[in-house]
């Protein structure tokens, strides 16, 4: 009896302890599990954020093969500085000034300097990744918005007061009204939806853009007595790679936006960001065939640029049906806006606020018009977010930049235009052999 009571009694501590050693072992699964979601999620938002960068040199090689030889180097150095001049002000405050934490929806500031919450480590408003991923892979967005200015602006702005009004737009507009969304601001209570920046990031580039190119005149004989002159740029290759590398770097910018590693939002978001840059592309191709009586690579490159800008603030959300038409109707609006800017004697070598500030406006919209959010409703959110930004974005801009026209001036003189950039701000070229052989002839 005794040893039959023994027995069940070791019985009874045999499978405690098996089942103490089970739920142990669960308990170390699971955080073994979280620790490799974890891990996933942040090395996904690092490969985004290096996507993110090489659209800088991407942006850098368009801009330079759209513009003429003679101002290569200036296009260059202003993409080098744009991207030291991005990182280092959102370290500065750009990043505390965009994501505040608490604060009033319109305005907020944290603090000069990046420091990461009590923990040191995870992100204040997704635990899915620490502080330091969260502020790379936002700080690759940040110089975006100046880089779009760059292009418009290209071939007769000096280089200091670019370089001025690209920090303090960078430092100060981008991270304001990325706070009335992304930072948690009265937009995204309203239920403005923007999901990589159609309008945050593209049309805000847009609206500098616009502003600045409308205080800085034409480039010298754009614009004739009888109509628009074309300055075409000195290498189509250049601009060719620059839009692949776009393209490239686009799932990065639109797929980090997930803001996990996430395998069917990711994919989701993949597919759809190369369905409407294709679509874009096609659509610009027909069109600017039509109406142009011939293929403009040219426009067939800045239609994909399009649809990526157009598909950008919904990416999440659409279906293939969804994205081709955002990016197909995006094609067609960059081909009649770009001759719409040449009627109006507004003068972008690039394309860039057709591309960004109006394709970015349309691909804000088209969130109210396709997928999942679709709606009256819905649209008139989209609307309203669109417009504060661009009146907040036009207004800073105006003042900005109108500001160091006053003070310092903006516009090179004729004869260093004449000349080129490169000789006049930098006393050097990109191609002297070839110059050299061009000034023999």
């Amino acid at each position: 009896m005794i040893g039959s009571k023994y027995i069940l009694f070791c019985s009874i501590l045999f499978v405690l302890a098996i089942t103490g050693w089970t739920n142990t072992v669960l308990a170390q699964d699971e955080i073994s599990a979280a620790t490799a979601v974890f891990a996933v999620n942040n090395l996904w938002l690092m490969i985004a954020a290096a996507l993110v960068f090489i659209m800088h040199l991407g942006f850098a090689m368009l801009e330079t093969g759209l513009t003429r030889a003679k101002n290569s180097v200036n296009i260059l150095f202003k993409n080098v500085m744009i991207i030291c001049i991005g990182v280092l002000t959102y370290a500065a405050f750009g990043f505390n000034l965009m994501y505040p934490g608490d604060f009033n929806g319109f305005f907020g500031f944290a603090g000069f300097g990046i420091t990461p919450g009590e923990d040191g480590l995870t992100s204040a408003y997704n635990p899915g990744y620490t502080y330091w991923t969260d502020f790379l892979f936002q700080a690759m967005f940040a110089a975006t918005a100046a880089t779009i200015v760059s292009g418009a602006v290209a071939e007769r702005i000096k280089l200091g007061s670019f370089l001025l009004f690209a920090i303090i737009f960078v430092g100060i507009s981008y991270p304001i009204t990325g706070s009335w969304q992304w930072g948690g601001g009265w937009l995204s209570e309203m239920r403005f939806y923007d999901f990589a920046g159609s309008t945050l990031v593209h049309a805000v580039g847009g609206w500098g853009a616009l502003i600045c190119v409308m205080l800085l005149g034409p480039r010298i004989g754009r614009f004739t007595k009888s109509g628009a002159r074309p300055i075409p740029g000195h290498s189509m290759p250049l601009a060719t790679v620059g839009v692949f590398l776009l393209w490239l770097g686009w799932f990065g910018f639109n797929g980090g936006s997930v803001l996990s590693a996430d395998p069917g939002a990711v994919s989701l978001v993949l597919v759809t960001t190369s369905i409407a840059a294709a679509a874009g592309g096609v659509g610009a191709a027909l069109v600017a065939s039509l109406r142009l009586g011939k293929p403009d690579l040219s426009m067939a490159l800045n239609g994909i640029l399009a649809g990526l800008v157009g598909i950008t603030a919904g990416a999440d959300q659409m279906t293939v049906l969804d994205a081709s038409s955002i990016g197909l109707i995006s094609g067609a609006i960059v081909v009649f806006s770009v001759l719409m800017f040449d009627k109006l004697k507004l003068d972008d070598p690039v394309g860039a606020i057709s591309v960004h500030l109006v394709c970015g406006i349309w691909g804000t919209l088209a969130v109210g018009l396709f997928g999942a959010k679709a709606g009256l409703e819905q649209l008139s959110y989209q609307a309203a977010g669109a417009i504060a930004i661009g009146i907040f974005t036009a207004l800073f801009a105006l003042i900005a930049f109108g500001l160091i026209k006053l003070i310092f001036g903006v516009r090179v003189s004729m004869e260093e235009e004449t000349e080129g950039l490169d000789i006049g701000e930098h006393a050097m070229e990109a191609y002297p052999a070839f110059q050299t052989l061009i000034s023999e002839q």
